[in-house]
């Protein structure tokens, strides 16, 4: 992981402003030091959030990782400005791993067709700038860029297919409520043990501190291993991942779980706080391992730390084309699919 961002901070580098756009307005970037920057691209996602799934979640937390000056050495922002300085659309490029380069990409609700439209095309070619950017420094030929959808924004599905992307995924974003009785599915959150499964957090070298490395790296090293053959995999480093991780606004050391099976890494949790609950960012087991009840294993240990902490619901998002059948399992478990997500990529020739 290099010790500064791969990509271009000047947008002015990258795009043009596209005739569409009024007289006046103009591309630039976020300041994340302005209050009133940071207030505004948080309406903008919330706003973005209601009209894609009917309600807002998002919060200043979450724009600041994007923005912030920590955030930038793997990330990167530009914005439309009106004449008046008010920014109206947002862009952000994340790059996340080898080959795959995340692209946030939020206009205004409300503008006419035309002027969103510029707005959009300005945040596409700026991406596309910066895809092949990274894609350069990191030696590669081609470039993905991986942006989302909600499956019922029509507009944003219809100015993606004309910027080039195709939608290749759909994933459930689902719920399961907690009731405070759940705190006994497991016998202790922090370690338990059944049928030779053992269920621990990770171990931090004192209380509240950092995690030892060996238990962050079997973390990862389970994690790459289970995620080998899933749809859009890409290699991330162990440097990568722990800094993305240490990003996430809801990020807790203690909502890290491993499971053992003959003393070895099998499986892993890593999960976060989110509103009045908490969320299943990522778990996998190592094939080896299937068919021991490690993921169920697993599962049960975060449902119950969320009761033993007073939450009322975990959420996670699963593949809805993965052959694997993981959904049964969360739905034989009680999740509900609360709303749908879609991937869309595009591929850039680097050179």
């Amino acid at each position: 992981m290099p010790d500064e961002s791969r990509f271009e901070p000047d947008p002015d580098a990258l795009v043009e402003p596209p005739p569409g756009l009024p007289d006046g307005w103009r591309v630039g970037t976020p300041d994340p030091d302005d209050p009133g920057d940071v207030r505004r691209l948080t309406e903008l996602l919330r706003a973005h959030e209601s009209a894609g799934r009917g309600w807002a979640g998002a919060g200043k937390a979450d724009v600041l990782v994007e923005v912030s000056e920590h955030g930038l050495r793997t990330r990167q922002n530009v914005v439309v400005r009106d004449g008046a300085g008010v920014v109206r659309a947002w862009g952000s490029v994340h790059d996340r791993a080898s080959g795959r380069m995340l692209f946030t990409h939020v206009v205004e609700r409300g503008l006419v067709e035309q002027v969103g439209r510029a707005c959009s095309d300005v945040l596409v070619e700026w991406a596309v700038g910066q895809a092949r950017e990274v894609g350069a420094a990191r030696g590669l030929e081609v470039q993905q860029i991986d942006t989302g959808a909600y499956a019922d924004d029509e507009r944003q599905h219809r100015w993606l297919a004309a910027s080039g992307f195709t939608k290749v995924r759909t994933w459930w974003q689902m719920t399961r409520p907690v009731t405070p009785d759940e705190v006994g599915l497991v016998e202790d959150p922090a370690r338990w043990e059944r049928d030779g499964v053992v269920v621990r957090r990770v171990e931090c070298e004192r209380d509240g501190g950092e995690p030892i490395e060996a238990d962050l790296r079997a973390v990862h090293d389970v994690l790459e291993a289970a995620f080998t053959d899933h749809f859009n995999s890409k290699p991330e480093t162990f440097d990568e991942f722990l800094f993305r991780l240490r990003l996430d606004p809801g990020h807790r050391w203690d909502h890290w779980w491993l499971a053992e099976v003959d003393g070895e890494p099998a499986g892993a949790l890593v999960g976060t706080e989110s509103g009045s609950g908490s969320y299943v960012a990522y778990i996998g087991v190592v094939e080896l391992a299937r068919g021991r009840g490690v993921a169920k294993g697993l599962l049960r240990t975060v449902i119950a730390d969320a009761a033993a902490r007073g939450r009322d619901n975990v959420g996670l998002e699963v593949d809805a084309d993965s052959p694997t059948g993981a959904d049964r399992l969360y739905r034989g478990m009680g999740w509900e699919t609360s709303y749908v997500t879609e991937s869309w990529h595009r591929d850039v020739t680097v050179g």
